[in-house]
């Protein structure tokens, strides 16, 4: 069990204040990221088949939680891990054309996360996507995309110190962009979270781009499923955390894999039986719109913006007997 622990911690809001802010930040930072991005609420799946090729695979060591349907001669499915590829689907079916794109509540089960602070086995966030040109797959577009979210999210800061002036301000005005090779060469001699700390610690909110692929050191920044983000065009967005006192990752997005970096990623992760899945042959047929997406954080950021110590005070879920009393022990108050 991991748990950070500090004895001089007292959230600013009590439990009843606490679930009447957590809904104010998700409506507010809804509505935000909507105006920014141009984006459309729709309705998306909890599982899927896993024949499909549309569960995203994260790390590709994740286990998905699995069923059988008893109405449909026991076929198998999959509680989603994100909804990556799902949404460029629904694109091309929904008929959005370029700069319009959807977004949509994403509930996960992460069976295999490691309980923490940080980290929970149920995972809800904003999952969006949006239509683009070949010609925009630029790290310039990425950039001016993780502005608009950047944007949403001082919008969303100033609208809760509004609404509750006990709580500090933590955001600077601009976020800053830094490559994970960047990073490496500023921190050649620490670890990939070290390097995410003392980045986060100085500039206070940081988009890390370029994850994925193997750095000069022969390590990776960070692991990415071969079949969504293109490696060369995609990134976390990161705050500082005073409370936790370390790097606080909020979103991860990209823009996605045309036909060509789809073919060279899973090459390299070796997966490309992957190539003859719904999804994959739809891609390299050129049959799906290219796109830029990413999810966002709904926990982690009502975690940040109310500046509490453990998920746990902003969502429910299953925790361990030792965590739970230590936990109350230290005045903290899990819902």
């Amino acid at each position: 069990m991991k748990l950070f622990m500090k004895e001089s911690y007292t959230s600013t809001l009590d439990l009843r204040e606490t679930e009447v802010a957590i809904k104010k930040i998700k409506d507010y930072f809804e509505s935000a990221l909507a105006y920014e991005l141009s984006l459309t609420r729709v309705s998306a799946p909890l599982f899927v088949k896993p024949e499909s090729g549309l569960n995203d695979n994260l790390n590709g060591t994740e286990r998905a939680v699995s069923f059988d349907l008893l109405d449909d001669n026991g076929a198998q499915a999959e509680i989603v891990h994100s909804l990556a590829k799902w949404k460029r689907m629904a694109l091309a079916r929904y008929k959005f054309e370029v700069e319009e794109g959807l977004y949509t509540d994403m509930n996960a089960i992460r069976r295999d996360e490691e309980l923490d602070n940080l980290h929970s086995i149920y995972v809800d966030q904003w999952d969006w996507e949006k239509v683009i040109t070949k010609e925009m797959r630029t790290e310039d577009y990425l950039k001016e995309t993780v502005k608009k979210i950047y944007n949403a999210f001082v919008k969303t800061e100033n609208f809760i110190i509004h609404e509750y002036p006990s709580l500090e301000r933590w955001l600077p005005q601009e976020i800053t962009f830094i490559t994970s090779e960047e990073l490496l060469q500023m921190y050649p001699d620490l670890t990939a979270k070290e390097r995410e700390n003392a980045i986060c610690k100085e500039k206070k909110a940081v988009f890390i781009m370029q994850i994925g692929d193997v750095l000069s050191n022969g390590e990776r920044h960070d692991g990415r499923a071969p079949d969504y983000d293109d490696w060369h065009l995609n990134g976390d967005i990161m705050f500082w955390n005073p409370i936790l006192e370390c790097g606080f990752e909020l979103s991860s997005m990209g823009i996605r894999v045309d036909e060509e970096a789809l073919i060279r990623q899973l090459d390299i992760a070796g997966c490309n039986e992957r190539k003859s899945l719904e999804f994959h042959s739809l891609l390299l047929n050129k049959e799906l719109p290219y796109t830029i997406g990413g999810g966002i954080g709904q926990s982690r950021i009502c975690m940040f913006f109310l500046h509490k110590i453990h998920i746990g005070e902003v969502q429910a879920s299953i925790w361990q007997k030792e965590m739970i009393e230590m936990c109350e022990k230290h005045g903290i108050h899990l819902l």
